[in-house]
């Protein structure tokens, strides 16, 4: 009988284990800034950057997509973004924000990171790029290095779902349901 209770608490406390992160269900993200790059921004055929801070995630529905400088943390949650493409959100009321961790990025490999990143903000321009060279918001929202992790707000920036790691596919239903209900 004392395994059982024993397997039940570790059971019930094992999404707190996991769970390690810094990000709460319900509140905001902890405040954090990027001033080292930051937003990436493509005007008139030109890529330049601003600050950024969490400050600016409200007014829209978002996923924030965090993600080591490695093409390996970029593939854990690639079905996700996948799904979120698919769906063809109203630009006006959701946005996708990717943070780029390029401080956690294989050596040399920087210069082609941000190559990849320009890419996409050219194929996606509603889509919201911060390059964190100095990896603030992974130490501030407390992730872990060489990982990704999903982190869904509502329109008034609290957090309504966050996940580090690969999503199970069950996991990116919930995620896309989620946002749909959040839309509404």
């Amino acid at each position: 009988m004392r395994l059982v209770h024993s397997l039940i608490a570790l059971a019930l406390l094992a999404p707190a284990l996991v769970s390690a992160h810094a990000i709460k269900l319900g509140d905001r993200v902890p405040p954090v800034g990027v001033s080292d790059r930051g937003e990436l921004l493509y005007q008139q055929d030109k890529f330049s950057y601003q600050p950024w801070n969490s400050a600016q995630l409200s007014g829209k529905v978002r996923v924030i997509l965090h993600i080591a400088g490695r093409s390996s943390a970029k593939e854990q949650n690639a079905a996700l973004i996948e799904a979120i493409k698919a769906a063809k959100f109203p630009h006006d009321r959701y946005q996708t924000t990717t943070i780029v961790n390029t401080d956690d990025a294989i050596p040399g490999t920087g210069m082609f990171v941000r190559s990849s990143i320009e890419s996409n903000k050219q194929q996606y321009p509603w889509s919201q790029f911060i390059v964190d060279s100095n990896g603030n918001v992974r130490k501030v929202w407390d992730l872990e290095k060489g990982g990704s992790a999903i982190v869904v707000l509502d329109k008034t920036g609290h957090v309504r779902y966050a996940k580090e790691g690969a999503l199970t596919q069950d996991e990116v239903q919930q995620a896309m349901t989620l946002i749909r209900q959040l839309l509404q």
